[in-house]
């Protein structure tokens, strides 16, 4: 599912954290605690990535997060209104992210996570409805998911035979 596609340095990014999370284990002499971060990054022009740090600090958490989330850059196709081309279920574990492609002036209708990948990714108008789990960390997984199996028309039209105003009725 994770591919990476994009050079991060040739674009520029804005970075989100979706949660920190405070990771306690018990061991013989007390306990440790760690921090992990779950960051997403976006150019706001079809470019986004999501990835996870672990680290003693919060900082320290953050930062290895949005490294490994540039590190996971993918390429979303989107349409003439900053929307998706067609509605889909993006999956990942137990969540699912129903995405449903919405007219010029909708705004982003989405939950929390949601939100934020479709924020950093440049759509405008989609609605979004989570499915199942709602773990932060599933649902912008299944987000990136259903993101990355958008098909732009030409690319329906290519693999059917097709002409795009056959494909677009």
């Amino acid at each position: 599912m994770r591919q990476t596609i994009i050079d991060a340095s040739q674009l520029e990014l804005n970075d989100k954290v979706v949660a920190i999370k405070r990771v306690v284990k018990v061991v013989k002499g007390g306990s440790n605690v760690r921090f992990t971060a779950l960051v997403v990054v976006g150019d706001g022009n079809g470019h986004v990535g999501a990835g996870l740090g672990k680290a003693k600090e919060v900082p320290e958490a953050i930062r290895k997060g949005k490294e490994d989330a540039m590190k996971h850059l993918v390429e979303i196709k989107l349409d003439e209104n900053n929307s998706i081309p067609h509605d889909l279920i993006g999956k990942y574990g137990s969540s699912n992210v129903l995405l449903k492609r919405a007219p010029e002036g909708t705004g982003i209708i989405a939950g929390g996570p949601a939100r934020i990948v479709c924020e950093l990714a440049g759509i405008r108008n989609i609605r979004t409805k989570s499915l199942g789990s709602n773990n932060k960390q599933n649902v912008v997984l299944a987000t990136l998911q259903g993101l990355t199996n958008v098909k732009s028309p030409e690319e329906v039209a290519a693999a059917r035979g097709k002409s795009v105003a056959e494909i677009l009725g």
